[in-house]
């Protein structure tokens, strides 16, 4: 078994297709189809059927390639850690994070983190919890902040970076736009903007409003920070966003105010796979993660849940 087979297995896999394989892979097609051939010839068992012009994969190729495609992952990475090893400066990092962090966060980071290492390379990725999840358990990505931190998952390791507080946003024009703060019952006559369920912030503000003695009603579900703030600035409702999204970026703006009772708050925690070794300048970046938000290195979530 060799690897340009292995190689060429997972395209056609991919493509369903040998012809548009082969042309992605810049081969003859008739190279891509012997070495197909000759792969299920050692395996002992069909790995396509044909399925009208394309070709599919039977159940024992979906099998195998679900490991080839991990075996591929995996030797990807050593190429990967071995160039950093020869000079870990000039790296890449894949790191995901939510919407919400990308406002003002991840620029501040990545920025300080290049200061010091200008040949570093980043591959970015935005996704709702379950998405940078299930990306750190694959392998798509390095490194994740994810709100809440998983504390009970078994795959997942971290540490907390940050606890911040939500603030109440209201219309410019709404009769306790002008207070230092309020409790949150005085808004259960309000609609709420809220963003849509998979969202980790849906959660955080929908138990806070039950805790208050009301259920929220909601006139409007967003995907993203600034479409939430800008619909509370146009007074069509008022919700509940972390300090890091309420960065000004436009000159249309909410009211902000401070919420007495109950405190609503969010853990941001840093996230990566327990049984999967970083690479060199992951680490390094990982390293310099937790300085930055005082933590010492290795400090993990859960000791810090006991203290």
């Amino acid at each position: 078994m060799e690897l340009r087979q292995l190689q060429y297995f997972v395209k056609v896999a991919q493509k369903e297709h040998v012809t548009q394989a082969a042309e992605e892979l810049h081969v003859a097609q008739s190279a891509v189809s012997r070495q197909i051939h000759q792969l299920e010839e050692e395996l002992g068992v069909h790995l396509f059927m044909q399925k009208g012009r394309n070709l599919q994969l039977t159940p024992v190729g979906q099998l195998f390639c679900k490991r080839v495609e991990g075996i591929m992952k995996d030797l990807e990475r050593a190429v990967v850690e071995v160039h950093e090893f020869l000079d870990p400066e000039n790296g890449e990092i894949r790191i995901g994070f939510p919407h919400s962090l990308g406002i003002h966060l991840i620029p501040s980071v990545v920025a300080e983190f290049r200061n010091r290492y200008p040949n570093v390379k980043f591959r970015f990725k935005q996704g709702m919890y379950p998405t940078l999840i299930r990306d750190v358990l694959s392998g798509e990505i390095d490194l994740a902040f994810v709100s809440p931190f998983p504390h009970s998952h078994e795959q997942i390791g971290g540490d907390i970076v940050l606890t911040e507080e939500l603030d109440a946003i209201l219309p410019p024009n709404h009769p306790l736009a002008g207070e230092e703060s309020i409790r949150l019952e005085q808004l259960k006559d309000e609609k709420f903007i809220l963003f849509g369920s998979g969202y980790s912030l849906r959660p955080i503000v929908w138990e806070a409003c039950i805790q208050a003695g009301f259920t929220p009603h909601v006139s409007f579900e967003g995907e993203e920070t600034d479409t939430i703030r800008g619909l509370v600035a146009a007074g069509m409702g008022v919700s509940l966003l972390p300090e890091m999204a309420l960065f000004q970026t436009n000159r249309l703006q909410p009211a902000r105010v401070k919420i007495s009772e109950p405190k609503v708050t969010r853990t941001i925690g840093l996230i990566h796979r327990t049984d999967g070794k970083l690479p060199l300048v992951a680490q390094s970046f990982r390293t310099f993660l937790l300085n930055y938000f005082g933590l010492k290195y290795n400090n993990s979530a859960t000791q810090e849940q006991d203290t």
